[in-house]
């Protein structure tokens, strides 16, 4: 008898993604102490303030004037105390709006963080060439091409996806460009941390309103800004947001609490002018359960009313202080063998290219690190292996058909955000080893 037919997403998602596959086989043994994971991109515990969430809970559940409903369903666009708390902390954040900026503009709350509006984006627009920046967000990109989307990756530099470059690439398409659906940028990129420069977002826009106006149909460009309140670094400003340059509902920006406050709120917003669009991505969140939790949402509003402030200084204090130690680290460890480093200055990554040691899952360097190699010597005992280091290999973050292909095999990415600055030292010194074996 025949399996359970499926569609052609079923399909392809019956197999798991590398980078799933590769996460999901080290979690099943993974030994807290022993093991060390710099390939995951969670939080950093110490920066989610339990204490405050906690109270919040509390003043939530003590005013139900205020906080309607909040143990009940919510709506499909989201509790009003929370798209009012985001609007104001829009307007008072370091993005540069004002409040005429977003006169004209909704904010819709997803229905399980940031990832469920851009997964709403990729069910309500038609399948079709998705522009996006490489090295790319590979869970995202992956997803986008198992729902039957093409993606037209543009490389990058530390100012953000190459502008100049992306006129080359949307000529190169010849008449295929009229299958252009929207542009996809992660505005501090992830794998590379690399921050999108004010002026390249404004080119960005222009770029794809020359093309709306082309094909006679609005190209939106949306905007991920996950980790822009993560700018940390002291030299850096933070980055301007692109709404008020939209010259015709083309921008939208999506955003998230999960960095800033606490992944399991499961808070993420998206904020563009009224359209088909956006009225599509609210009946996309009603089919799947209406939005956020109430009660998480509320709590959330409760948040960034009266202790987000204080929270972005600290949780920015923490990550540049591990930056500047990993980046040290870095540099001791393996600086010779190194040709490139991005990061260290917002979120919570740093992006690694090798002169000559190849990164992939089938290289020295990622056996010796998981304790693969088949030499006991170097592996330890069977079912007690050495300590094991994990991290995402750049042939997951780079298109397989782009033109950092080649040079995707030596670069890789590392988390500074969730294991403690001890363990993360312990992993670049074996993270030496590994090279030193793979050279050798």
């Amino acid at each position: 008898m025949e399996e359970i037919g499926l569609s052609q997403y079923g399909r392809s998602s019956s197999v798991p993604s590398p980078v799933n596959r590769m996460m999901a086989d080290f979690a099943a043994d993974f030994r807290d102490g022993v093991d060390i994971n710099l390939g995951v991109g969670y939080v950093n515990e110490r920066t989610i303030p339990a204490e405050q969430v906690r109270r919040a809970l509390g003043e939530v559940i003590a005013d139900p004037r205020k906080y309607r409903l909040s143990l009940n369903y919510g709506g499909p666009v989201g509790s009003g105390n929370l798209i009012a708390s985001v609007r104001r902390y829009l307007i008072e954040s370091a993005a540069g709006l004002a409040e005429a900026d977003l006169a004209d503009k909704e904010i819709l709350i997803g229905p399980n963080g940031a990832t469920s509006l851009l997964e709403s984006l990729a069910y309500v627009l038609p399948a079709g060439i998705v522009v996006t920046s490489d090295p790319m967000y590979y869970i995202y990109t992956n997803f986008l091409e198992r729902r039957g989307f093409e993606l037209l990756a543009v490389p990058e530099d530390d100012q953000g996806l190459k502008t100049d470059l992306l006129e080359e690439k949307l000529a190169g398409l010849g008449d295929r460009v009229d299958q252009v659906r929207f542009f996809y940028v992660v505005t501090v990129g992830n794998p590379t941390c690399s921050v999108l420069s004010d002026a390249r977002r404004r080119e960005l826009v222009s770029a794809a309103w020359r093309l709306s106006e082309r094909l006679g149909r609005k190209v939106p460009v949306v905007f991920d800004r996950a980790y822009e309140d993560l700018v940390h670094s002291a030299r850096l400003a933070a980055p301007a947001s692109a709404l008020p340059y939209d010259p015709g509902g083309i921008v939208h920006e999506i955003g998230t609490l999960s960095k800033v406050l606490a992944p399991g709120l499961r808070i993420g917003y998206l904020v563009g002018r009224a359209s088909p669009m956006m009225r599509a991505i609210v009946q996309r969140t009603s089919d799947a359960g209406f939005s956020a939790a109430m009660i998480n949402q509320e709590i959330a509003s409760w948040l960034l009313d009266h202790h987000v402030a204080v929270q972005l200084e600290s949780v920015q204090a923490g990550y540049r202080q591990k930056a500047a130690a990993v980046r040290g680290w870095l540099d001791e460890y393996l600086g010779p063998h190194l040709q490139a480093v991005s990061g260290g200055k917002a979120g919570f990554y740093f992006y690694l290219t090798f002169r000559d040691v190849r990164t992939d899952e089938d290289s020295p360097l990622f056996r010796y690190l998981t304790r693969t190699t088949g030499d006991a010597a170097v592996d330890g005992p069977a079912g007690e292996p050495k300590p094991r280091v994990i991290y995402i290999p750049g042939v997951h973050c780079v298109h397989p058909r782009g033109d950092l292909a080649r040079i995707g095999r030596r670069q890789l990415r590392i988390s500074y955000a969730f294991e403690e600055l001890p363990a993360i030292r312990t992993a670049l010194r074996l993270m030496r080893e590994a090279v030193e074996y793979a050279v050798t």
